[in-house]
């Protein structure tokens, strides 16, 4: 299958992971953030905000389900580390390693204040605290757009990335979103493959894949 966007060591496809992901070989590490099956894909985020008014990012049904367990456990499968937002909402084995991302900021919303990632990583909890909140972002001065209803934070994905026990040659993120992870290994000097069915969301993943390399921060 042609990608969609291929350029600096990074591909985009479009279509469906399931599909698409076993036709890829395998990884040194999946990185992703699976939908939570938890609706925020329907215009939650416009009932949010007093500061600035929310960001309308429309209504879509991509995260009315999370993913089977048999897809994640497929995924796994294709890489040798692994890391996937959102574990907590999937049934995925025990680990010492997860990763705790302190937004900071205390929602008075149905927003999270921290949000966790599973790993099979080696070695403790790891944490990191970055203010993603609302209006809210670490670095006022240098804010990211947010164009996705669920969009990381470059620095943290760039900090999940970095505490893989073996500094990876290549990423798999098969739930892609607007490209963060992609973002994140391209600035990283990390070759990287993305899949995404939302063909709006790959040709924003693709604007920012070519753009300059970007400072990462300390966050």
């Amino acid at each position: 299958m042609k990608p969609y966007f291929e350029a600096d060591g990074i591909a985009i496809y479009h279509g469906d992971c399931a599909v698409i992901a076993p036709t890829l070989g395998r990884f040194d590490l999946l990185c992703g953030d699976p939908p939570y099956g938890i609706g925020e894909a329907r215009g939650k985020n416009r009932k949010r905000g007093n500061r600035a008014a929310p960001r309308d990012y429309g209504s879509a049904e991509w995260d009315d389900a999370p993913p089977s367990g048999e897809l994640l456990t497929s995924l796994r499968g294709l890489a040798t580390w692994q890391c996937l937002f959102g574990g907590n909402y999937f049934a995925l084995p025990p680990s010492p390693c997860w990763l705790v991302w302190d937004k900071t900021g205390r929602s008075s919303t149905d927003m999270a204040d921290c949000e966790l990632a599973w790993t099979n990583y080696t070695g403790a909890v790891r944490l990191k605290r970055h203010l993603w909140s609302g209006y809210w972002q670490q670095d006022m001065a240098h804010k990211e757009e947010r164009v996705h209803p669920t969009q990381k934070p470059l620095a943290v994905m760039s900090w999940a990335i970095g505490l893989c026990p073996e500094t990876p040659t290549s990423v798999l993120d098969p739930f892609m979103g607007s490209g963060t992870t992609l973002r994140a290994c391209k600035d990283l000097g990390i070759c990287a493959v993305g899949i995404e069915r939302e063909e709006r969301y790959c040709e924003i993943a693709a604007r920012r894949i070519g753009q300059g390399v970007l400072a990462l921060g300390d966050g």
